[in-house]
C-alpha cells in the first residue's frame, strides 16, 4: 500500500529529516472566484512559508485541473492566467531552497507532469509515508478513507485509471472545462445537503491505514472537518479547508518539528 521505492519517495524523506519545521495545507480548492483565498495562499508561500524547510500540500489545492494545457491557453484567457499565475507563486519555494511536494486530491487528481515542473514541486503518492523529528507520519488526501461512500469509490478508482484519463484529457479544453464544472456543481449540492456518515472517514480504512503504514501519526484533509482525533492506533490529524471568501473565513495548516503537530491559523 505504501510505495518506499520511488526516487520522490527518497528525495521527500531526504528532506524531511533537516531541522527546520514541515508545513501541512490542503483542501484550498483555490479558483479565480475566491480571491480572498487566493491572496491568503500567495502569502502563505511567500512568507509564512519562509521558515518551513518543506511544504506538502495533501490534494484539492485547485477547485477543478482539467489538464496541464491549461497553462499554455491563451494570455486572454482568465482561467490559464490564473493557472500560470499560480504556478509561478509555488515555484518561488525551489528558488529559495524551499521544498514543495504536491498530493493529488479528488479536485485536481489531473494534476501532471507540466505542473509539477512549473511549480517546482515534487509529486506524492497517496498514502505517502515520511520520517521526521523521530516520528514516522502517514500522509494522505483523505477521500480514498471515505470507504463507506461506495459510489464515490467506484468512481476514484476509475478516476486514478490511466487509460481513462487519457481519454478526458483527449477532449477539447471546453468540454473538459463544462463537465469539470458540472461535477463541481453536484459535489458541492451533495455536501450542502447533508452531513451523512458516509463523507466521513471509516474506523476501518483508518485502522488498516495505520497498520500498513506502520505509524502512529496520520495526517489527511478531504473531509473539512478539522480537528486532531486520538485512535487506537495513534493520533489522526485533519487539515482545514480554506475560505476567506465566507461569512466566517476559515482556514490554517499543521506544523511539524522538533516539539510535534501543531495546528496553527492562517
Amino acid at each position: 500500500m505504501i510505495d518506499t521505492k520511488t526516487s520522490v519517495d527518497r528525495e521527500a524523506a531526504g528532506a524531511a529529516n533537516n531541522a527546520r519545521p514541515l508545513f501541512f495545507i490542503a483542501d484550498l480548492h483555490l479558483s479565480e472566484a475566491i480571491p480572498k483565498t487566493v491572496a491568503a495562499f500567495e502569502h502563505f508561500i511567500e512568507v509564512t512559508a519562509n521558515d518551513a524547510d518543506s511544504v506538502f500540500i495533501l490534494g484539492d489545492l485547485f477547485e477543478f485541473w482539467i489538464g496541464d494545457d491549461i497553462l499554455d491557453g491563451p494570455a486572454a484567457d482568465p482561467r490559464a492566467g490564473f493557472a500560470r499565475r499560480m504556478t509561478r507563486v509555488m515555484h518561488t519555494l525551489s528558488e529559495r531552497g524551499i521544498g514543495l511536494y504536491v498530493m493529488h486530491g479528488n479536485r485536481d487528481f489531473l494534476l501532471g507532469k507540466r505542473f509539477m515542473k512549473d511549480a517546482g514541486a515534487l509529486p506524492l503518492p497517496d498514502p505517502f509515508v515520511i520520517t521526521a523529528f523521530g516520528k514516522r507520519v502517514v500522509l494522505a488526501h483523505g477521500d480514498g478513507l471515505c470507504t463507506a461512500d461506495r459510489g464515490y469509490q467506484g468512481f476514484r478508482k476509475f478516476a486514478r485509471n490511466r487509460f481513462a484519463q487519457r481519454l478526458f484529457l483527449a477532449l477539447p479544453l471546453d468540454t473538459r472545462l463544462g463537465i469539470g464544472q458540472r461535477m463541481r456543481t453536484k459535489s458541492e449540492g451533495a455536501r450542502v445537503t447533508g452531513v451523512d456518515a458516509k463523507y466521513d472517514v471509516t474506523r476501518r480504512a483508518v485502522s488498516r491505514l495505520f497498520m500498513s503504514s506502520r505509524t502512529s501519526t496520520l495526517i489527511h484533509g478531504h473531509t473539512h472537518r478539522p480537528a486532531m482525533h486520538r485512535e487506537v492506533e495513534g493520533v489522526r490529524w485533519v487539515l482545514p479547508d480554506w475560505e476567506l471568501d465566507a461569512n466566517t473565513p476559515r482556514g490554517g495548516y499543521l506544523r511539524l518539528d522538533g516539539e510535534g503537530v501543531r495546528a496553527l491559523p492562517l
